[in-house]
């Protein structure tokens, strides 16, 4: 049985047990979370498909982690003008281990 549910402008495809990383949600860990946006939902070969969600459809899990991603360098420079900036970025996230995936 799996699902794909939709957070953070993002698709993913679910099962139970699964640990994902998602882009940051609130909660701290071992809380739980509901996704109810499920696009799609497989169970024993039949798929479900909604328009645009599935009606009554949940995902449900728990959150493991809240974190930052390794650092991403951006550096900008223009030549022959004395124009040199660099910056890094660290995306936060939150990983989820998902419990329960019910219709």
């Amino acid at each position: 049985m799996y699902a794909i549910i939709k957070t953070g402008g993002k698709q993913y495809q679910v099962s139970e047990g699964d640990v994902i990383s998602v882009e940051k949600l609130n909660g701290a860990n071992g809380e739980a979370i509901v996704f109810d946006e499920v696009l799609v939902v497989s169970k024993d070969g039949e798929l479900q498909i909604g328009a645009p969600v599935v009606a009554g459809a949940k995902v449900e899990g728990t959150v493991v982690q809240q974190g930052k991603e390794k650092k991403v360098i951006v550096f900008k420079y223009k030549p022959k003008k004395d124009y040199r900036k660099k910056q890094g970025h660290r995306q936060p996230f939150t990983r989820i281990k998902i419990e329960k995936i019910s219709l």
